[in-house]
């Protein structure tokens, strides 16, 4: 298993082997949402997930 920092707290965060891009992964320190945006033999590449709000129409 991997590990990454956090950019909001710098907790290391465990990364499965089998993590694919677009998956979110939560910091077990802050609470942050991450997007992975990057997965190649150099390592994993994550930003802070945007979240979207429901539109309700309004």
């Amino acid at each position: 298993m991997k590990s990454i920092e956090c950019p909001q707290c710098s907790a290391l965060i465990d990364v499965p082997e089998d993590v694919v891009m677009g998956e979110i992964l939560d910091c077990p320190d802050c609470g942050t949402e991450l997007e992975v945006i990057e997965v190649n033999e150099s390592g994993i590449k994550i930003s802070t997930a945007e979240i979207e709000g429901e539109d309700w129409g309004e």
